[in-house]
């Protein structure tokens, strides 16, 4: 019998394909999911953190950011996704700016039935806003999340990086 090595996406992944695409600002809600890579992201010289008490407020930030030269990057779970449907359509589609929103999908599951709601309605939802994503589940997808900051760039369009590995060894 071979045994298959678990593949994991590493939060360091995540902070090497930031830096590739020149982000300047990750703007978030801290938890204890993503604690690890929160740790790593501030002890990062050219990357500031932005906390945010709502997942709307990180798209009004964002758009701030962008007007200043800026290159944000919106990290948020897929239940505050839901939640920011409007600030996304006013401050993201509407104003028609590139910007890559990193989305944690809680609940999603490629193996098995998929109970939790919130992750069978974060694709419908992509879906009616006309938003563009990517699947990352480990770390020989990161050129999936450059490929995202590319379609951001060429559409000036919220493009979302869909992380269906729960922040597994974050």
């Amino acid at each position: 019998m071979v045994e298959q090595q678990v593949q994991i996406l590493r939060p360091e992944t995540l902070i090497e394909e930031f830096k590739k695409n020149g982000v300047t600002h990750i703007i978030t809600i801290p938890d204890s999911e993503t604690n690890y890579l929160y740790e790593l992201m501030v002890k990062e010289p050219w990357l500031e953190v932005i906390p945010v008490s709502r997942e709307g407020e990180t798209m009004s930030t964002a758009l701030g950011l962008n007007v200043a030269g800026k290159v944000p990057v919106c990290l948020i779970q897929n239940t505050g996704m839901m939640e920011s449907g409007d600030s996304i359509r006013g401050m993201a589609l509407d104003t028609g700016f590139p910007l890559v929103m990193v989305v944690g999908y809680r609940g999603w599951t490629r193996h098995g039935v998929t109970t939790d709601t919130a992750a069978r309605y974060t694709e419908p939802f992509l879906h009616a806003f006309r938003i563009n994503y990517y699947l990352v589940e480990e770390d020989t997808d990161a050129p999936r999340i450059s490929a995202a900051f590319e379609e951001a760039r060429a559409t000036k369009r919220p493009v979302v990086v869909l992380i269906g590995d729960e922040y597994h060894g974050f």
